[in-house]
């Protein structure tokens, strides 16, 4: 049986002390819903995947190669479904695994779309993800120079799914916003 996302939320809280990174984690979580529901996926399982993804990650901070391996043995052990361990392992490039599956990619795109649309928020006069629009995240998409630790290569990723980059970006934004008081954003 899956673990429910209360357990998930409880294993965040025991595992991540920093807020900024649980707010990144809940974000991820928003837009791997969203992107469950655009292809009639199983919310809950990819919601888990997007929330529970950085679980090991304050754990592995001085070892990148282990990020997603101890967070993969974590769920495993919560009993969450294999392939939600192996997106978790997956979202990480320095692992040796390589996103594959459509929930894999999502993931790997999904983590770095809301490091984008976070700074995107954050360089606005309000600082709300509210008056983000779309053609703006596309506009720093473009820019090199913007958010730097942002893998634009993971985000464009979503097109090998069949889904534009534009409409990711949508999808992103718009499940972002849904959530903004909880980003604080």
């Amino acid at each position: 049986m899956q673990p429910s996302r209360e357990q998930i939320v409880a294993l965040v809280g025991a595992n991540v002390a920093n807020e900024q990174l649980r707010r990144h984690m809940l974000a991820t979580e928003a837009i791997m819903r969203a992107l469950a529901e655009h292809w009639h996926e199983d919310a809950d399982v990819w919601g888990l995947a997007g929330l529970a993804h950085d679980v090991d990650a304050e754990q592995t901070q001085h070892d990148f190669a282990m990020h997603g391996k101890q967070g993969a043995a974590l769920l495993t052990e919560l009993g969450a479904p294999a392939a939600v361990a192996r997106a978790v392992m997956a979202h990480n490039p320095a692992t040796g695994a390589a996103a594959e599956t459509r929930l894999e990619i999502a993931l790997a795109s999904a983590d770095q779309l809301t490091g984008l649309i976070t700074a995107a928020s954050l360089v606005r006069p309000d600082k709300h993800v509210a008056n983000v629009a779309v053609k703006s995240v596309r506009k720093r998409f473009r820019e090199g120079a913007f958010a730097r630790g942002v893998d634009r290569t993971a985000i464009a990723r979503c097109e090998e799914l069949g889904l534009p980059l534009e409409e990711f970006m949508g999808i992103g934004l718009a499940a972002m916003q849904s959530i903004a008081a909880d980003l604080g954003l």
